[in-house]
């Protein structure tokens, strides 16, 4: 139904309902027709769901595999290699549905902060009722500050103006009035509507509810919405691709040692456990637990920045964005109007003048300040651009309560869309005085005088022309420019006074600008991301005028396209001309999601940010969605990654930051736990091809997972905690694999090891327990060694102090000594060495460790 071209007559009619609201039975009878006015997620937080998704990955799958494998395989005694990867498995999906429940429970703590009530009208009595007990036919009863919970058709309004930035983008408050419109006419211009999630930010009056629940505006997008199913997660992709390989890499080394050991004559069976024992002990199998515990700790980081993250893979890919689409008002502004500029006719800021101009905004003015006792703190009340006109009044030393003390009120003309003026009389001694702003051309039309230096001069077709000029120069730097005038008026009495009276033969004083101004730091965040090597781009729904003034005042220079042109251009013109671009204005829901799209045809990772139920489409396709956790409508958080709990874009960029220094600290750990798994078996492979003689393995398979259960947990932890690396937002995003610049150590710091282990087993040989113990010691202290070196790219002594990593190797090694030096060594096949053993063993550690340090020398050259 098109509720906005029926009369409020015919609304009313058609609702069977009357201007003495429904009985109390008849909205009974409704609710039970139409349900509840709430807004119904058909996919609802499921914590079973989501614990089994957790075993999606496909490293876990791998895992899984090779416990199940390694558990049948050995059918007689305590299996320690499926018991280590089950816990391992269970810890790193309980870390996961850990992070998504906490995420979840806090995002319904930031929902139940608002108060679902409304007032209305039955019975012809107002009565405060709960919002989800609204029908249709329901007659609201308005006021400055309420929150629109239903979908309704304005029947009267005193000067009522709505904020519909959640639904439409637009910052500006809208004016209402109960006025029928044209049939085909846009959401946005439907000045006798108002919609569920926007505000009333001044004035008063009454609607009668047209649509509930899901009928909503905002009902039928969330709809769609949950409908769309969210985009896979780059970094988890990354992770799978990252597993395939290493599910190939095992399986191949599988074949070709059973193949070796049955062609030397080994049984079959054998060979297959001896092949499962080394393939699985050649699993990274602690990666999965590290990333997971990384991101953690991470997430924990970053919400200490006001970055909530709902997803743990979310906080890596933050780090790799290279677009941030973000909203200009409230994320980029400080969601405040602020007077910028000042015009008056006379002398420039001519004293008397300007007090005059400040004195008409502050008396021309329903909005006010009020005082916070609990707090100890003053708050402002109403329209953002009457607030503006206070403040600017205030920091020029005229106060609104004295002043308005001191000329009482007499009667007021409110604001509406045909006269764009707002009027209020007020008694200033014996006489009385109009005041009056309102937009720039209708106040000059109607004013007949000027005021220049304090007196009053007859104003000219000429002067009437100067001053629209320096209208029209305030509107093209984005400001909203307001005209002031005023009036003596002598011998009416109240009932008398008119507005015709009020708002005519006026004295024309000057205009003032103003501007959302953008946050203090956000200019600094801009260029941060420039030299990231990340884009920026403001995506808004409002004006090219508005939006260019602002991302001038940022540091964003480059084109600037609105929605007609953007509607003109073929999305194979817009990936031509999309990196020449900075600024979006006037954009619709549908326009973001084309621009998400064209970006992801390119191959970005877009990060978009949104509050608003228009912007939830986008965010569910980016791959970060940033909703906002102060203004950001439930809709808009449901389908997003990360919860901006500031609003602020500076803590987009915090988080870019911390998301860069969790792939860098992802990759030293990967590096680490790689190069360190596959030499082992590489080594045992490489003794078995020699010597063909599976006696003489220089590791037992068990002696492997030892390896990796002292060196892998706790000192790749460790690395999770590393500091950011100095150039860590002077790079380019990383778009590469995981492996992508780390290959060449990985091998290197394989090779070492495998030479250093090697020469340890040979130089100890004939006495083979002995031989064994020496090879796993020299390995486990040469991977304390490496730990260090995989710490930072850079030489070490030019990396930050890690007093974790230190905690960590000295725990390992501890936990080594105590399995060397006490009964549990016979269970490893373990026997004790002298001090000349471990004299050996530390100096191969130190000189694999010096060989792999000066390698960088090299590969920085």
């Amino acid at each position: 139904m098109n509720w906005h071209s029926l009369t409020a007559k015919e609304v009313i009619e058609k609702l069977n309902s009357s201007n003495k609201g429904l009985t109390r039975n008849n909205a009974e009878e409704r609710l039970r027709e139409f349900g509840s006015n709430k807004l119904k997620k058909t996919k609802r937080f499921n914590a079973i769901k989501v614990f089994l998704d957790q075993f999606k990955s496909f490293l876990i799958i791998v895992l899984i595999v090779a416990a199940v494998i390694s558990l049948f395989a050995h059918s007689g005694g305590i299996n320690i290699d499926a018991i280590v990867i089950f816990v391992i498995i269970l810890l790193n999906t309980g870390l996961g549905f850990f992070q998504e429940y906490k995420a979840e429970k806090a995002i319904e703590k930031l929902e139940k902060m608002m108060v679902p009530k409304a007032n209305v009208l039955r019975e012809n009595k107002v009565m405060e009722v709960n919002s989800e007990s609204l029908v249709p036919g329901d007659i609201l009863v308005l006021e400055e500050g309420d929150k629109i919970m239903a979908d309704a058709r304005i029947l009267e309004s005193e000067g009522l103006r709505v904020n519909e930035a959640p639904l439409t983008g637009e910052s500006v408050p809208q004016g209402k009035n109960p006025f029928k419109l044209m049939k085909d006419i846009a959401l946005a211009d439907r000045h006798n509507m108002i919609y569920q999630g926007t505000q009333i930010v001044s004035g008063n009056g009454s609607a009668v509810v047209v649509e509930t629940g899901m009928n909503t505006e905002i009902g039928k997008i969330s709809g769609l919405v949950q409908k769309i199913e969210p985009e896979k997660n780059p970094f988890r992709h990354k992770l799978d691709n990252f597993a395939r390989k290493i599910g190939i890499f095992i399986l191949i080394l599988c074949a070709m040692i059973v193949g070796i050991l049955i062609f030397e004559g080994t049984e079959p069976l054998h060979s297959f456990l001896v092949a499962v024992s080394l393939a699985v002990s050649a699993i990274p199998e602690g990666l999965p637990a590290v990333i997971s515990l990384g991101l953690a700790f991470a997430t924990r980081r970053m919400i200490r920045k006001n970055v909530l993250i709902r997803k743990l893979p979310a906080s890596e890919t933050l780090g790799r964005a290279t677009i941030i689409c973000t909203d200009k008002t409230g994320t980029l502004t400080q969601e405040r109007m602020r007077v910028s500029e000042i015009y008056t006719v006379g002398k420039r800021n001519h004293e008397k003048d300007r007090e005059m101009l400040l004195k008409i905004g502050v008396l021309c003015n329903n909005s006010r300040l009020e005082q916070d006792d609990e707090k100890k703190k003053e708050y402002f009340i109403g329209d953002p651009t009457e607030i503006a006109l206070i403040v600017s009044a205030k920091e020029n030393f005229l106060n609104k309560k004295k002043l308005s003390e001191k000329e009482s009120k007499v009667k007021e003309f409110a604001f509406n869309s045909e006269r764009k003026m707002m009027s209020v009389v007020r008694k200033s001694g014996k006489k009385q005085v109009s005041y009056v702003k309102g937009a720039p051309e209708r106040i000059l039309m109607v004013c007949e005088y000027k005021l220049v230096n304090g007196e009053r001069k007859r104003m000219s077709k000429k002067d009437r022309d100067n001053f629209l000029k320096e209208y029209e120069k305030m509107a093209k730097k984005g400001l909203r420019v307001l005209g002031f005038a005023y009036r003596d008026i002598l011998g009416y009495s109240k009932d008398k006074l008119s507005m015709e009276i009020s708002e005519n033969h006026l004295i024309f004083v000057g205009f003032q600008g103003m501007i959302d101004p953008p946050r203090p730091e956000v200019k600094d965040a801009v260029n941060l991301c420039k030299k990231a090597g990340i884009k920026v781009l403001m995506i808004t729904g409002d004006s090219k005028l508005t939006a260019n003034a602002v991302a001038k005042q940022i540091g964003l220079n480059e084109d600037s396209i609105d929605s007609p042109e953007l509607q003109k251009m073929s999305d194979k013109e817009i990936k031509k001309r999309i990196n020449g671009i900075s600024v979006f204005s006037r954009i619709s829901p549908e326009d973001k999601l084309r621009i998400v799209n064209i970006l992801k045809e390119k191959k970005e990772v877009v990060a978009m940010t949104g509050d608003g139920v228009n912007d939830s489409l986008a965010l569910k396709r980016a791959d970060i969605g940033i909703s906002m956790g102060i203004r950001g409508t439930d809709v808009a958080r449901d389908n997003s990654d990360i919860v901006l709990v500031d609003d602020n874009f500076a803590s987009i960029v915090e988080g870019v930051r911390e998301g860069r220094r969790i792939y860098d600290n992802v990759k030293k750990f990967v590096k680490y736990l790689l190069s360190a798994n596959f030499y082992e078996v590489f080594l045992v492979l490489l003794v078995i091809l020699i010597w063909r003689d599976p006696k003489l393995l220089p590791f037992l398979p068990l002696q492997i997972l030892w390896i990796n259960l002292v060196t892998e947990s706790i000192p790749a932890l460790a690395l999770s905690s590393e500091e950011m690396e100095e150039d860590v937002m002077h790079r380019k995003p990383s778009k590469g694999e995981i492996l992508h610049g780390i290959k060449f150590f990985i091998l290197l710091a394989g090779v070492v090891g495998l030479c250093l282990t090697g020469f340890a087993f040979l130089i100890t040989l004939p006495d083979i327990d002995k031989a064994r113990t020496v090879a796993v010691t020299t390995s486990v202290v040469y991977q304390m060694f490496l730990v260090f070196n995989c710490k930072s790219k850079d030489f070490i002594f030019k990396s930050s102090m890690n007093k974790y990593l230190i905690y960590a190797v000295s725990s390992s090694i501890v936990l080594h000594l105590i399995v060397l030096y006490t009964p549990l060594n016979s269970f490893f096949y373990f026997v004790s060495i002298g001090y000349l053993d471990w004299l050996k063993v530390i100096g191969l550690g130190l000189f694999g460790f010096l060989v792999v340090e000066s390698s960088k020398f090299f590969s920085r050259k």
